[in-house]
């Protein structure tokens, strides 16, 4: 492989890989949302608790920074709002989400967390 050939375009790497994107373009699908892989491998959190971090991580970044509420985010992921509180109550519990109070008539603030630690064993 040249050094200026992307891994994607290498012979080895077209034999082990195992999923495509066929026809996708992330500006006419409403773009994309990365969640943190440290979330998405962490055992101790539901496929639920995952799955919302992501929706509040899209609301962030796609909606003008607003959390448009339990319930309409229950109806996007096909879902309960139970589900959906649940699922907040249990980021925050792991400590992948604050909600910070603002006081009556106020909307509360939805703090993601995904800072990763530096393990120094690893390095």
């Amino acid at each position: 492989m040249s050094t200026m050939q992307k891994l994607a375009e290498s012979r080895a790497f077209g034999e082990v890989q195992n999923i495509l994107l066929k026809g996708f373009d992330p500006i006419s699908a409403s773009g994309f949302t990365q969640v943190p892989n440290k979330l998405l491998n962490d055992a101790g959190l539901s496929f639920a608790a995952k799955v919302v971090y992501g929706k509040l991580l899209s609301y962030a970044w796609h909606n003008n920074m607003v959390f448009l509420g339990q319930e309409r985010m229950a109806r996007e992921l096909g879902t309960s709002q139970p589900t959906v509180t649940r699922a907040i109550g249990e980021l925050q519990h792991q400590g992948w989400l604050e909600i910070q109070r603002r006081g009556q008539g106020k909307t509360n603030l939805y703090v993601l967390k995904h800072t990763v630690k530096h393990n120094r064993s690893l390095g």
